[in-house]
């Protein structure tokens, strides 16, 4: 419920309960009272306001009859849904003898542009969640909590936790740590700030172009040197990364993002001998979704083949388990790990220790394994679909990125732009995304290339946005 504070004039030429009517108005077309969210009843806030129920009441019965709060059977006040309403403001402006009083009454909508199909290529699909099995654990936990429950616990996360991550890295991505290697934190971008204060201000990174830009992004905004390396058909070229001065490699060798690349065996040893000729270079090793792979045995990670302590590990569960799961671990070689330890010790978990007890029963007790095969068998479904969709554009497009991820990506055989491409999908309400958005540098002679997400679309959705497709494009 939202507790509301409102300053009432008991001077003022307006009447108390338009006070509190223009008060709950505006806050509601301000965004600070959302769609669905419930008011005080009229008895608490009268007595809040120290003003008669009825005041209150008045006020409620305007908002009513103006469709901004509804009125449910014993539940009662709750505000409204607020797309398509209009709303009447007079213009700004200052009076004068030229100017008539009465001007300034402009219409304000804002418009959004909502595709009817979105092909976004990091969404996913929430319908076969075990909502039950989360909540009933959720439910035993705090029936079960004690006062250690409520205490802060440990900065690299609870020891039981960080356990069952290690023990499910080693038998799904053949990680080699132990447990207390592995620091959680609430998303990437958390174990990313912690890195800096771990690898030291100033320091030379290299990224892949095409990457993942919200870590570029993140990279640019610590005091880091962020230096782009070419990639090939195999990844990242070490022969390039050899003439830079970087003293770290970002890369995502099971399935870069976004060409779905999947570095070979060669090519990762490559970028291991890379870092062994210096004490002080690593490489960070992003397992974003190396859960979905559709076609052959799981990869290795790279850090499986690390045996002089130079990969830094780091894995989210927000893509294989839902987004606002915000959890994600990273794992440090021993050198790392000492340093984490004398320098970023007084730095606090920011996952909430509830959160991280029922992701550990999630995973202990077989939950998410059960989950993972079926969302594996989903998404395979979907993508199959979606290959067998894009049969009829092979004329005129090359697919690629398959057997992996959750998208795929389709690259133009004519002359064609990638903007051309993306403004004629959305005229038929299809949103589809341009690699280029995902360049740090443009790329000489490459050809418009667009991602197609498949994750959060339903196979009907699917289809029906790929016959748009083929009107706009073929």
């Amino acid at each position: 419920m939202y507790n509301m504070t409102i300053r009432l004039q008991q001077n003022s030429d307006k009447c108390l309960y338009e006070q509190i009517y223009e008060h709950i108005r505006h806050e509601i077309w301000e965004g600070k009272l959302l769609a669905g969210e419930r008011l005080p009843s009229t008895r608490s806030l009268a007595g809040d306001l120290q003003v008669a129920r009825s005041t209150v009441d008045y006020a409620y019965e305007q908002l009513l009859s103006e469709g901004y709060i509804e009125a449910k059977p014993c539940k009662g006040y709750f505000v409204c849904p607020m797309e398509e309403l209009l709303q009447l403001e007079p213009d700004v402006v200052e009076k004068d003898d030229t100017q008539d009083s009465q001007q300034g009454m402009t219409l304000a909508k804002e418009t959004v542009s909502v595709p009817d199909y979105n092909f976004a290529p990091h969404g996913i699909d929430m319908s076969a969640f075990p909502f039950s099995v989360w909540r009933r654990i959720h439910k035993t936990i705090l029936n079960n909590g004690n006062e250690e429950l409520w205490a802060r616990g440990d900065a690299q996360g609870d020891y039981d936790l960080r356990v069952t991550i290690s023990r499910y890295l080693h038998s799904s991505r053949g990680v080699n740590c132990a447990p207390e290697q592995i620091v959680v934190g609430a998303g990437n971008d958390y174990l990313l700030m912690l890195l800096e204060k771990i690898l030291g201000r100033h320091v030379g990174i290299a990224m892949e172009n095409p990457t993942y830009m919200r870590t570029w992004r993140i990279f640019r905004s610590f005091a880091y040197n962020v230096i782009t390396v070419p990639m090939d058909e195999s990844g990242m070229m070490v022969t390039a990364l050899d003439k830079t001065e970087a003293r770290v490699a970002y890369v995502m060798p099971s399935h870069q993002f976004p060409t779905g690349t999947v570095m070979p065996i060669g090519r990762r040893t490559e970028l291991l001998r890379w870092a062994n000729k210096d004490e002080n270079r690593y490489l960070i090793e992003d397992d974003y979704d190396s859960e979905f792979r559709y076609r052959g045995k799981p990869i290795p990670s790279l850090q499986s083949l690390d045996e002089n302590g130079k990969v830094i590990y780091i894995g989210t569960f927000s893509k294989a388990i839902a987004p606002a799961i915000r959890i994600s671990y990273m794992v440090l070689p021993q050198p790392l790990l000492e340093v984490y330890r004398r320098d970023c010790y007084f730095y606090s978990c920011t996952v909430s220790r509830i959160d991280q007890g029922v992701l550990n029963e999630f995973i202990r007790d077989g939950y998410f394994e059960r989950h993972l095969n079926k969302m594996r068998k989903l998404y395979r479904t979907k993508h199959d679909l979606l290959l067998q969709e894009l049969v009829p554009f092979a004329k005129k497009f090359n697919v690629s990125g398959e057997h992996g991820g959750l998208h795929l990506l389709l690259t133009a055989k004519g002359n064609v732009s990638e903007r051309e491409l993306v403004d004629k999908a959305e005229a038929v309400g299809v949103r589809v995304y341009r690699l280029s958005d995902s360049c740090v540098e443009e790329i000489p002679h490459r050809r418009a290339t667009v991602l197609l997400g498949f994750g959060a679309l339903a196979e009907q959705e699917i289809q029906e946005g790929i016959q748009k497709l083929k009107e706009a494009w073929l």
